[in-house]
């Protein structure tokens, strides 16, 4: 039975998210942070990944995009944003409709 939100990252980054209820699994490297999101897929819905991380292990990440359960979402970590996340939405938005109508890109 799959329930609840999981909030992955370095420690810095995820102490916020314990505040307001959710679950946090901080963790120090990629390999960390693959198992950990291996763990959780099995048991949460949606799944909150800092984008510095996401983009670490975005091999990992790519299988649960085709399955509704969990949803993985990059997020900013407490350095900022690298990009990776809404890189993502982008490239997800332009597979659906064919046409980049949200982030237009003058540099391509």
């Amino acid at each position: 039975m799959r329930s609840g939100i999981a909030v992955v990252g370095d420690k810095d980054s995820v102490l916020a998210f314990k505040a307001i209820g959710l679950e946090v699994f901080p963790v120090s490297n990629e390999s960390e942070a693959r198992d950990t999101v291996k763990q959780l897929a099995r048991s949460y819905e949606v799944i909150f990944i800092t984008d510095k991380l996401a983009k670490k292990i975005d091999n990992l990440l790519v299988r649960y995009k085709a399955r509704p359960y969990p949803v993985v979402v990059p997020i900013p970590s407490a350095e900022g944003s690298n990009g990776f996340g809404i890189d993502g939405i982008r490239e997800d938005v332009e597979k659906a409709i064919g046409v980049d109508i949200l982030f237009s890109r003058e540099d391509k």
